[in-house]
């Protein structure tokens, strides 16, 4: 497998985390999630306290290396992914099948490193090298956008590609790498802290 962060022809590309500084430093201080390279691991997995809720979405990232990560569903995509780069990331389900654990849904829904649902290969290649039964693609796919006039990360509803805070318009394509974007996040962050007092403004204290 290849990959490369945005870009390479033929390989798979890598995101970067996105979301908050704060996020990914209180990440660093937690263990990365755990390994799933086959079915043993996965039912170790979720007969141990920590995937004692298997009925429950959990948190997953495909590392570069191609492998698939669990940790608990309130877990931050960043600390699964223990901070580095990640293939695709999200939320699965897993349920009992006539041959043992599989996936029963699986979403790219992770506002850390907003992923395509283009990143769905990384995913089901592997949960086939595990040996994981899947339905074949993302049962509910996601679509990201950074709004360039604040910064802000949105969710894409109903093809309404308007900022859920600034209203400002949101590109057709994905745009968290991109260097005019790098390049504003810190006026993105300014005018988008502004626009959040705006629409909460603090009670008059005379």
């Amino acid at each position: 497998m290849t990959w490369s962060s945005r870009g390479a022809a033929g390989g798979m590309w890598a995101y970067r985390y996105v979301g908050p500084a704060e996020v990914r430093a209180s990440a660093a201080h937690g263990a990365a999630g755990r390994v799933i390279r086959s079915r043993g691991d996965l039912e170790a997995w979720l007969t141990s306290s920590e995937g004692a809720e298997a009925r429950e979405p959990f948190t997953f990232v495909i590392g570069v290396d191609g492998v698939l990560r669990l940790a608990p569903r309130r877990s931050e995509h960043v600390a699964c992914a223990g901070g580095g780069q990640v293939l695709s990331a999200g939320e699965i389900t897993f349920a009992r099948g006539p041959e043992g654990w599989e996936c029963v849904a699986v979403t790219n829904q992770s506002t850390g490193y907003c992923p395509e649902v283009a990143s769905w290969p990384a995913v089901a290649d592997a949960l086939d090298r595990a040996g994981v039964p899947h339905p074949g693609q993302f049962t509910d796919g996601f679509v990201f956008r950074r709004c360039p006039r604040c910064g802000e990360r949105n969710i894409v509803r109903e093809g309404d590609f308007v900022c859920a805070l600034c209203d400002g318009k949101l590109p057709e394509s994905w745009n968290f790498d991109s260097a005019q974007m790098l390049a504003a996040d810190d006026k993105g962050r300014e005018t988008a802290n502004r626009a959040r007092r705006d629409s909460n403004p603090q009670p008059f204290d005379p």
